[in-house]
């Protein structure tokens, strides 16, 4: 017999507040790993931005020799740190969803985006130093940044709509920046490029410069974000041990004192009562102030569900998504840029939500993908 059941409604009650304090600082705890997480992302960063762009311009000859006893490319050592980020990503993600607590799931949500907006920019860093750097623009490697640019503005929208408005304002006032133009500028340089043309050696420096200077704002967004949600995890425990408090000293008042009026409130909370039974009972600023107790709480409750809603719905979408790209990519041989393109040329081209897209693919039968592996392969249906 669970030990619950031998409890009275009193003892429940305490309970559960109790339970609510142990969950809260295991959220605690784990926002600790979630901020471990993101410090060693962000020195994968860095390691993997300098590494880029010192390969991709040959590095001084010592160095290179031993990256070249391991065979590794520019290329595969992006690849390589990015695939290792990858990882950590995943596991903020899963303690996101894991997570779903008022007051604290957004800024997970906040949190886990921003991480992604970040590595999206790292990687594409990356990838321009790599064109930058080697003097030509390669076809794949201008896919990769266009997809890495859409892939940052998805990530940093929702980022922003989970922010607090200080962090919104202080990402907003960035993109206004002189740096950012800067940016924009070399990114318009690299994407318009004809494939297999040249690129300018000389702005390899300037893009390493200024898509630095948007991870390091990016950086300063996280680290505030971080303190934050350390912020919330410990207003939340001080709210539950204050509730626990205030709910020992209700029953032990009640149980010293009852009230004049216990039968009134069972009237109150009886729906089958009649209308006029709880007046007729409690008198006016009794039955007042019950009511502004269950309004209060009500809209509590209402306004928490909701918050939590918002954030089911982002992290669901995210999962959904990512699982309909990696169908894509192990059913059809894509990469993750053309696997997002197919869903997102498809949510255009239908006028429908990429959400619903990503779920149709994922609902796809065994046959449809052989149809359409058929297609790509320019072969009749079997």
């Amino acid at each position: 017999m669970p030990e619950t059941a031998t409890l009275s409604p009193a003892q429940l009650v305490l309970h559960a507040r109790q339970r609510e304090i142990d969950a809260m600082r295991q959220l605690e705890a784990r926002a600790g790993l979630v901020e471990a997480l993101g410090q060693l992302i962000h020195a994968l960063q860095r390691e993997r931005g300098a590494s880029s762009i010192f390969l991709a311009s040959q590095g001084q000859p010592e160095l290179r020799a031993r990256i070249e006893r391991q065979a590794l490319s520019a290329h595969d050592a992006v690849a390589a740190y990015s695939t290792l980020i990858a990882g950590q990503v995943e596991l903020i993600f899963h303690v996101a969803d894991a997570t779903l607590v008022p007051g604290v799931s957004p800024l997970l949500v906040a949190f886990l985006h921003l991480v992604q907006g970040k590595e999206a920019a790292g990687q594409e860093r990356a990838v321009g130093s790599l064109m930058y750097a080697s003097g030509q623009c390669v076809d794949e490697e201008q896919q990769r940044v266009i997809h890495l640019i859409d892939s940052q503005d998805r990530s940093l929208q929702v980022f922003s709509e989970f922010a607090d408005a200080g962090l919104r304002a202080r990402w907003e006032a960035h993109q206004l920046s002189a740096g950012t133009a800067r940016l924009e500028r070399l990114r318009r340089t690299m994407c318009a490029a004809r494939p297999g043309g040249p690129l300018d050696r000389q702005q390899s420096d300037a893009w390493f410069e200024v898509s630095s200077a948007r991870i390091d704002v990016l950086w300063d967004l996280e680290v505030a974000l971080m303190h934050h949600l350390r912020d919330a995890c410990e207003a939340q425990i001080r709210l539950a041990e204050q509730e626990l408090q205030d709910s020992e000293g209700m029953l032990r008042r009640l149980r010293d004192n009852p009230p004049p009026h216990t039968h009134a409130v069972e009237r109150f909370f009886d729906q089958g009562a009649h209308p006029d039974a709880a007046p007729a009972l409690m008198d006016e600023k009794e039955s007042s102030s019950l009511l502004q107790l269950l309004q209060s709480q009500s809209a509590r409750l209402a306004g928490m569900e909701a918050q939590l809603d918002a954030a089911r719905r982002a992290l669901h979408e995210r999962k959904v998504i990512e699982r309909a790209k990696g169908v894509l990519m192990s059913r059809l041989r894509m990469s993750e840029e053309a696997a997002f393109r197919a869903l997102q040329k498809t949510s255009m081209d239908q006028n429908r939500r990429l959400l619903d897209v990503a779920e149709a693919t994922l609902a796809l039968s065994d046959e449809a993908f052989a149809q359409l592996a058929a297609q790509d392969a320019g072969q009749p249906p079997g």
